[in-house]
């Protein structure tokens, strides 16, 4: 298995500072004639030795972009600094990635644990059946006809709806983007949002593939612990003062992959601290209907006046996956970047699925079959949870979601034990897939959500079985 934290750069790291400073102008951060940091300086924000500081002052010299005044330093040419609105000015991206946690959720497995998604059998599928009728009953020239790039308006309504009665999230239709699937959206605001060496904080552990799409962008990922109780906000504040972050990527409910919640009185405080220090926090939440107890806080979102939280709201999990759909949430002007990058990626959500979303979510059948399915899962993790007890492992009990998060006994070596699983078709995920420092190497993901009963017990004996004999 390759080690996570290896990267393959794609052009020298001069290049990849030269182009965090032409972002950093064109967005309009350094504006024309703005005296830039020193080559000191600026070598030890971005950890880089000075010389390479100095090519990239050299080059961006060479291709006008800067100036020089003698014994004062690099100043920004005029023209170099461009409005925010502007997203033409495309960056080479610093990375390319594999995708490790999609590597392993491919190789098929008979005990399925690595997958953060719902058994089928679990899901209501007659009565999908019975919306996808309707649905074209309603609208027989649906699939003639595109849907706006935006996202149907009889879905962003019904949803805008849902949010404020249920969440207490103030927002209009307007406010609303549909993509295909929460991946997307992540994709879409890196896009807009990231250049070469800008700094997103990200917890640790956290979901992969939003790492490796911030990475693609040569993003410089710093971490934030999350535990049980939540982040240490002091701690968090202190990374935004020092690091001066674009956003804050964050899993709040039920996250992913330990489970954990933030608790209410923190969820505040963090959207003050984001409108202090200008860091956009991007609130990913695909499991928020799946608790066990009390629903979860109210989100992030909800405490937001000023524009600097984007809700990602995922459906995919656990209504219909093949459908894919994802409703983002924020203010404008941001929300006209984001139609501007979703009709550059796909011209918007194919409008067949949105229909049959709309009917099907909002349907009493449906809303019914949530409160089942949550029942279903508690078993499931119940199962999983009897089966570890036995082994001895360590694991804090979430109250939602779809995961559980394992430290195994420190002289079990992950590597050894994937290899061994992958053999007798068990799949499960080293927890050094979600870190950040790529060190977590004595944690693993295992998802009670995807197997059915039988499976899990089956299953979860022969994996802590193979452990013992490690």
């Amino acid at each position: 298995m390759k080690k996570i934290a290896e990267v393959q750069q794609t052009h020298p790291l001069f290049r990849q500072v030269y182009e965090f400073m032409t972002n950093r102008m064109e967005r309009g951060e350094w504006s024309a004639h703005e005296k830039l940091p020193s080559i000191r300086l600026l070598a030890e924000e971005l950890k880089v030795h000075r010389l390479t500081v100095f090519k990239a002052y050299k080059q961006l010299k060479e291709d006008g972009k800067v100036y020089v005044k003698d014994k004062s330093g690099y100043y920004v040419s005029p023209g170099s600094s461009l409005s925010l609105d502007f997203e033409e000015n495309a960056v080479v991206p610093s990375y390319l990635l594999s995708n490790p946690l999609s590597e392993i959720q491919r190789v098929p497995a008979k005990y399925q644990f690595s997958q953060a998604l719902i058994d089928p059998n679990l899901l209501p599928n007659l009565y999908l059946s019975d919306y996808v009728k309707k649905v074209f009953d309603l609208y027989p020239k649906v699939m003639g006809t595109y849907s706006t790039v935006q996202g149907d308006e009889e879905l962003r309504e019904t949803l805008s709806r849902h949010f404020r009665e249920h969440h207490r999230l103030q927002l209009s239709p307007e406010e609303l983007l549909i993509t295909s699937g929460a991946q997307q959206a992540i994709n879409l605001i890196a896009k807009i949002l990231l250049g070469p060496m800008d700094t997103v904080l990200v917890e640790r552990p956290t979901y992969s593939v939003a790492m490796d799409i911030f990475r693609r962008e040569g993003a410089r990922l710093v971490p934030v612990d999350i535990t049980p109780e939540g982040y240490d906000l002091e701690k968090v504040e202190a990374l935004m003062a020092k690091h001066k972050p674009r956003m804050f990527y964050m899993n709040p409910t039920h996250h992913n992959p330990t489970g954990y919640t933030v608790p209410a009185r923190q969820r505040k405080l963090l959207v003050e601290l984001a409108e202090r220090y200008r860091c956009l926090l991007v609130e990913d939440d695909p499991f928020r209907d799946m608790y066990f107890g009390e629903p979860p806080p109210t989100p992030f979102f909800a405490y937001d006046t000023e524009g600097w939280v984007i809700y990602i709201s995922s459906f995919s999990k656990y209504v219909a996956p093949g459908l894919r759909i994802c409703a983002v949430a924020c203010r404008f002007p941001f929300m006209e970047r984001l139609i501007t990058a979703k009709s550059l990626a796909d011209n918007g959500t194919p409008l067949i699925n949105q229909k049959i979303f709309l009917h099907y979510y909002t349907s009493p059948r449906l809303q019914q079959h949530l409160g089942k399915l949550r029942i279903a899962l508690q078993v499931h993790k119940e199962i999983m949870e009897e089966e570890l007890a036995a082994a001895g492992w360590k694991w804090t009990a979430p109250q939602g979601g779809l995961n559980l998060w394992v430290k195994l006994p420190d002289q079990i070596p992950v590597p050894e034990l994937f290899r061994l699983c992958t053999e007798q078709s068990i799949a499960f995920v080293p927890g050094e897939i979600f870190d950040p420092l790529g060190e977590l190497k004595s944690w693993i993901r295992l998802s009670y959500s995807f197997a059915n009963e039988g499976q899990l017990r089956e299953g979860m004996q022969r994996l802590t079985a193979l452990a013992r004999t490690l």
